[in-house]
């Protein structure tokens, strides 16, 4: 046990002996295993756990008998299904400003992950949606299953895809990543390869045994190659991709020139022409979506990721926490979180109502910045990488 991990149960114990900790930490042949432990939670993130991951993380850096770091989640049902808005929720609709401190918090911890410089790995079984894809897609080896659900649903809470994903999803076609994150879609995680948001794809039974094979990972030669096979079945069949069939659909409906607007209207279009069930069930749920969530945060959403394209990974966390703050000072966070999570009656009264009804200098309001120059929170980031 390192001293760092003994230390951390040592002060748990004193102030509270029944807690069972929400982060565990070991290592297995000098590589750490980091796992998030509230599986009850589906794992999601408290800000002590995000307060916690920097502290090991940066231990894990500094540590030369460290090698690599692979996070995961305990329980079999998700890696882990983002950050808990009920507290940002609560916190906010009090007036206590203590809630922006979270999200500053888990951008410095997702950025040092990003900028890590030893190999991460994330076992992105079951459900990993926004939070746990801020932890996930920073990693070099991200590793899917059979039963992965890869998300970032916020529009639908009257947030934004943030945690970097005006950085993460450009990986793929602006096409491919508006439909992901102005809908909010769940991707398989066959779906989630073929997107370039995972780099395997294997049995979740196969991850049951990872740490019997990384006892005996030899320390020649690449470690990224290296964790690759200890992570590799012999024989990997990839399952297949839902999506795959649909790409044409979503190229032509998302198109990086067209507004929310125009998108929802071509939708509307194709479901008058009766297709046929496959393509009509895509797009009713598709079309679903875009009439269900908040107006001004697909308006605001469309903009970021077509801007974060063009953006340095330091300068997206800028522009998206700003956005997060005027989403949930001004926006409609709080309305979103109410309707979804908190009295769960799915019936969010958004303001503006209507994507007609938002206007261009409010998008643009809150893709400004709220702060200037070095007074932002993140005035400091990627300046050791020249970001």
């Amino acid at each position: 046990m390192s001293t760092l991990r003994g230390f951390a149960v040592e002060m748990r114990a004193a102030t509270n002996p029944q807690a069972e900790p929400d982060v565990l930490f070991r290592v297995v042949n000098r590589v750490a295993i980091i796992t998030l432990n509230r599986p009850a939670a589906l794992n999601a993130l408290s800000h002590a756990m995000v307060r916690e991951l920097a502290v090991l993380v940066e231990h894990c850096r500094t540590d030369a008998g460290i090698v690599a770091l692979v996070l995961k989640g305990a329980g079999d049902k998700g890696f882990c299904a983002g950050g808990d808005v009920r507290e940002v929720h609560r916190l906010a609709t009090q007036g206590d400003p203590r809630w922006l401190a979270f999200f500053v918090d888990e951008y410095r911890l997702d950025y040092a992950l990003h900028t890590f410089p030893k190999p991460v790995v994330a076992l992105l079984d079951g459900i990993a949606m926004g939070g746990g894809m801020g932890l996930g897609q920073a990693a070099r080896l991200r590793i899917v299953t059979e039963r992965s659900r890869i998300a970032m649903p916020e529009t639908r809470i009257g947030f934004v895809p943030d945690v970097g994903a005006s950085r993460f999803l450009s990986v793929m076609p602006a096409e491919l990543a508006l439909y992901v994150g102005l809908t909010g879609a769940t991707l398989a995680g066959a779906d989630a390869m073929r997107l370039q948001l995972a780099d395997l794809c294997v049995p979740a039974d196969w991850l049951a045994s990872f740490e019997e094979r990384l006892q005996r990972m030899s320390h020649d030669g690449e470690r990224i190659d290296a964790l690759r096979a200890v992570f590799e079945p012999p024989c990997n069949i990839v399952p297949h991709a839902p999506l795959g069939a649909l790409t044409q659909l979503i190229l032509r409906h998302f198109d990086r020139r067209s507004g929310v607007e125009r998108i929802v209207a071509t939708l509307r279009q194709d479901l008058e022409r009766e297709p046929p069930r496959e393509v009509r069930q895509w797009l009713q749920a598709t079309y679903d979506a875009l009439t269900a969530h908040s107006p001004t945060m697909l308006q605001v959403t469309r903009e970021a990721l077509l801007r974060g394209r063009q953006m340095t990974l330091a300068d997206c966390f800028r522009m998206e926490l700003g956005i997060v703050k005027r989403s949930i000072e001004e926006g409609d966070f709080r309305e979103g979180v109410r309707a979804q999570l908190i009295d769960k009656d799915r019936r969010p009264r958004w303001s503006p109502a209507t994507l007609a009804d938002v206007q261009p200098e409010r998008v643009r309001h809150f893709l400004s910045s709220p702060w200037h120059g070095d007074a932002h929170p993140l005035a400091a980031l990627g300046a050791e990488h020249g970001d």
